[in-house]
């Protein structure tokens, strides 16, 4: 479609055309004017546009400031909210950190951790002639791989210093007691050696990521299996239902061994991998499509198990004490959850 282009007409020309002689005498002032633009289109916005700008104008700086600051603190507010939305919203990934979440990670002690910034010469000094401790110690962690307890384990060590300790000399024998104090030293070296060797191989710390996450399970199941929460946790009100005499209500099958399919343990199983992935994900292999793949299908798993337990469990103790106890929030199983 063409453009609309204003019409310009010649009022004397066009009035001169009407009348043979000269226009009359009470259009000459209109005449004497400029020229008359016609146009096909309103100036209906052109006008609100102008009356925008001269009202602008008409204000004085200090309306204009007042203004500006309103604005300012409306935005300023509304950054605020939305953050604190969006904090309450949580992370659909790993959700808010918790005392629990952190123990998956099997770390050094914290007294082992030193900042490199704060080591001084004099003290690098002192602790040369210290034996520094060792990495992995089992004797101080509460759990031990491989599916081995610190009482099989002490029994063991035990057993095995027994079967290595040197016999005494018979006594028909001349006895060498330096000889036989070096002897003795020799074989508790080894035997320290040994004990401490044994030490790291069952310690989580040395453990890998297959074994410490099996643990991790273990510990889950401990936790939120119902074969232990049933006796602590108080369970939801049952639904009003009307009993028919025909028909009894049948008795709840007993339980055989823990409590492994429950929605609440599948769902901090799934916790326990979803840490582990994110942690990979998160390093160098940004670019592992596979390892993706595989995060985003045990987010929206989990996804699913919240939204059912939600509707099931809402408000309940066991509802309340698994978000806050796997610090889980809002966006792991409400909206869409995007890997990026």
């Amino acid at each position: 479609m063409a453009s609309r282009v204003p019409l310009r007409i010649n009022t004397w020309t066009t009035f001169e055309s009407l009348w043979c002689h000269a226009p009359p005498s009470f259009l000459a002032p209109v005449l004497a004017s400029s020229h008359l633009h016609f146009s096909t289109t309103s100036s209906l916005g052109r006008n609100i546009i102008q009356l925008k700008k001269r009202k602008q104008e008409n204000r004085d700086a200090y309306t204009l400031r007042q203004v500006q600051a309103r604005r300012d603190a409306n935005l300023s507010r509304q950054a605020v909210l939305k953050e604190q939305r969006a904090k309450e919203f949580g992370d659909p990934i790993r959700g808010i950190s918790t005392p629990f979440l952190e123990s998956f990670d099997t770390v050094v002690p914290q007294e082992l951790k030193q900042d490199a910034s704060a080591v001084s010469l004099e003290a690098v000094k002192a602790d040369l002639d210290n034996t520094p401790p060792s990495p992995a110690d089992a004797s101080k962690e509460s759990q031990l791989d491989h599916g081995i307890k610190h009482v099989e384990l002490a029994r063991s060590l035990d057993f095995s210093r027994y079967l290595t300790e040197p016999l005494p000399p018979p006594s028909s024998t001349i006895v060498d007691a330096d000889q036989e104090a070096q002897t003795h030293e020799r074989w508790e070296k080894r035997d320290a050696s040994a004990t401490e060797a044994v030490q790291r191989i069952v310690s989580l710390t040395n453990a890998s990521s297959k074994h410490r996450t099996k643990k991790n399970i273990e510990r889950i199941i401990d936790t939120f299996g119902r074969h232990n929460t049933d006796q602590i946790l108080k369970p939801k009100a049952p639904a009003v239902v009307k009993s028919n005499p025909l028909f009894p209500p049948l008795e709840p099958t007993p339980r055989a061994g823990p409590d492994t399919g429950s929605s609440e343990v599948q769902i901090g199983i799934l916790t326990a991998k979803i840490r582990v992935l994110a942690d990979r994900y998160e390093g160098p292999n940004r670019n592992d499509k596979v390892n993706k793949r595989n995060l985003r299908l045990l987010l929206h798993r989990r996804q699913k198990l919240l939204a059912y337990m939600e509707r099931r469990e809402r408000g309940s103790e066991r509802w309340q004490r698994m978000l806050s106890t796997l610090g889980l929030t809002p966006a792991c199983w409400k909206g869409e959850i995007a890997v990026q």
